[in-house]
C-alpha cells in the first residue's frame, strides 16, 4: 500500500556528474553566462538537502538568477553539456531530492521572487501575476494587506513557492470547490529544457502549459504565473469535531464536500489520531485549537477503535456580519453532523492567521529541533468505494500506533 519513489537518475549515478575536465571550465562557464545573479560554488550547502532530509549531495554550483533571463541561460548551458546537469530549488520542501544535481548546478529560485507583483484583470474576472520563486504566504501578505484579494485555492503550509506548487499539484481543504492550485492558473511563463523562455495559456502553446502544471519541473521551470483570485474575508470561524467511527465521519464529510457554494463551509479536511490514553504522543493535545480548551477522553464512547477522526471546516466571513449570522450559519451545518457529543471546538481568527496555521507549527519545530528531522511523505488518492478498505487496514491496522506525523484523510471532487 504503501509507495516509494525515488529521484529520477542515470542508471549509471556516475554518468550525471561532471567531469574534472568540466569542473575545471566552471570559470569559464561562469564567464560565458553573464548573469545578472550570483554563482556561488563554495557556499552550496542549502542546495544539498531537502525537507525531506532522505538524500544529500553536493552541487557544483549554488546559482541565484535575478530574472528569468538568467534562467534561461542557465538551462541553455545544461543542454550544451552533454553531462551538466540543472535543477530548480524553491523553498527546498521536496521530498526526495528532486531540487537537487549532484555535481551539477542548483537555481535558488527565492531570488527571483521580487520579479513579478501586478494585479490584472481580463475577461470579467480578477489574477494576480507572481513570480514563480514568491512565496505563497508571501502572495497571500501582499494580496489581502494592498488589495483585499486572495488566491481561492492554498496548500496547508504556504512557506513554500508559486513555481514549486503548481509543479506539484496544490491541494488543500478549499480543493473540493475550486480545484488543486494547478487548476487555478491562466497562463505562465515558462523556460523549457532548451533554454527558451516561452508564454503559454490554454490557447498558445497549451501542450507546454499542461505539461508544466503538475509536470514535476521535467517540462520547464516557471517563472511567472498569472493566478486566479477572489475577495479576501476578514475572519474564519475555525472550528474541529471528533468522530468515533469512520463511516459517520467520511458520510459528513463527503456531505459537506457536494454541497452548493455558500450552502457549506469554505474549507473541508480531516485527520486520524491516535486512541490511546497510554500513549504521551496519541496527539489528543493537539486537537482543541484554543489553549483554554481540554480535550477529555472521557467523552469518547467504549465502543471506539484504535483510532479516532477529526473533521476540521473553517466558514469564511467578514468583520461587518451580525455574529449571529455567523452562528446560525455554522450551527445549520454542524446540526446535520454526528459527531461526539462535546467533541468540538471552535476558534474565530483572521482569515491570514488562519492561512499560515502551520507556519506556528513551523516555529515550534525549529525550536525543539524537529523541523530539521527527515520527513519521508506520501500522498495518495484513493476512491470513495475503497476508502472503507484502506481504513480498515491501513488506519486501523498498520497504522494504529500513528506515524509520529499528520496523517491527513478529507474527500475531494473527482470533477475537481
Amino acid at each position: 500500500m504503501i509507495a516509494y519513489i525515488e529521484r529520477f537518475i542515470h542508471e549509471n549515478d556516475s554518468e550525471s556528474r561532471p567531469t574534472d575536465d568540466e569542473k575545471d571550465q566552471l570559470p569559464n562557464i561562469r564567464h560565458s553566462l553573464d548573469l545578472q545573479g550570483t554563482i556561488n560554488c563554495v557556499d552550496t550547502g542549502l542546495a544539498g538537502k531537502d525537507f525531506g532530509g532522505l538524500y544529500t549531495c553536493e552541487p557544483l554550483a549554488l546559482i541565484r538568477p535575478a530574472s528569468p533571463d538568467d534562467v534561461a541561460r542557465v538551462v541553455k548551458a545544461a543542454c550544451r553539456s552533454p553531462n551538466l546537469t540543472v535543477a530548480a530549488r524553491g523553498n527546498g520542501h521536496s521530498i526526495n531530492g528532486q531540487a537537487m544535481s549532484d555535481g551539477g548546478l542548483v537555481m535558488d529560485m527565492r531570488s527571483t521572487e521580487g520579479n513579478h507583483f501586478e494585479v490584472v484583470r481580463m475577461n470579467g474576472e480578477t489574477f494576480v501575476d507572481v513570480s514563480g520563486g514568491a512565496l505563497w504566504e508571501d502572495v497571500l501578505e501582499r494580496c489581502v494587506s494592498e488589495y483585499k484579494l486572495a488566491p481561492r485555492s492554498w496548500t496547508d503550509y504556504l512557506g513554500l513557492t508559486v513555481g514549486g506548487t503548481l509543479s506539484n499539484a496544490g491541494v488543500s481543504g478549499q480543493a473540493f470547490r475550486f480545484g488543486p492550485q494547478t487548476c487555478n492558473v491562466a497562463e505562465l511563463d515558462v523556460v523549457t529544457g532548451k533554454g527558451e523562455l516561452m508564454t503559454c495559456n490554454e490557447n498558445e502553446n497549451s501542450e507546454l502549459f499542461f505539461g508544466a502544471l503538475g509536470g514535476l519541473g521535467q517540462f520547464g521551470i516557471v517563472t511567472r504565473a498569472r493566478v486566479a483570485v477572489q475577495p479576501a474575508p476578514d475572519m474564519v470561524r475555525w472550528i474541529r469535531v471528533v468522530y468515533a467511527e469512520f463511516e459517520d465521519f467520511t458520510r459528513c464529510a463527503e456531505w459537506l464536500v457536494t454541497r452548493p457554494e455558500g450552502e457549506s463551509f469554505d474549507y473541508v479536511e480531516g485527520f486520524v489520531f491516535v486512541n490511546s490514553v497510554d500513549d504521551p504522543a496519541n496527539g489528543w493535545p493537539t486537537v482543541p485549537l484554543d489553549p483554554d480548551q481540554g480535550f477529555d477522553p472521557s467523552r469518547i464512547p467504549r465502543t471506539a477503535g484504535s483510532v479516532l477522526y477529526c473533521l476540521e471546516v473553517a466558514l469564511h466571513y467578514q468583520k461587518t456580519d451580525h455574529p449571529s449570522t455567523v452562528d446560525k450559519a455554522v450551527n445549520s451545518l454542524l446540526g446535520r453532523l454526528g459527531f461526539i457529543e462535546d467533541m468540538k471546538f471552535q476558534v474565530d481568527v483572521s482569515y491570514v492567521e488562519f492561512l499560515l496555521r502551520v507556519k506556528h507549527v513551523e516555529v515550534s519545530a525549529r525550536a525543539n529541533g524537529t523541523w530539521d528531522a527527515p520527513h519521508p511523505w506520501l500522498n495518495m488518492f484513493v476512491s470513495k468505494r475503497d476508502i472503507a478498505d484502506f481504513d480498515r487496514v491501513v488506519f486501523k491496522r498498520m497504522l494504529k500506533n500513528g506515524v509520529g506525523g499528520p496523517m491527513l484523510v478529507y474527500p475531494l471532487l473527482r470533477s475537481k
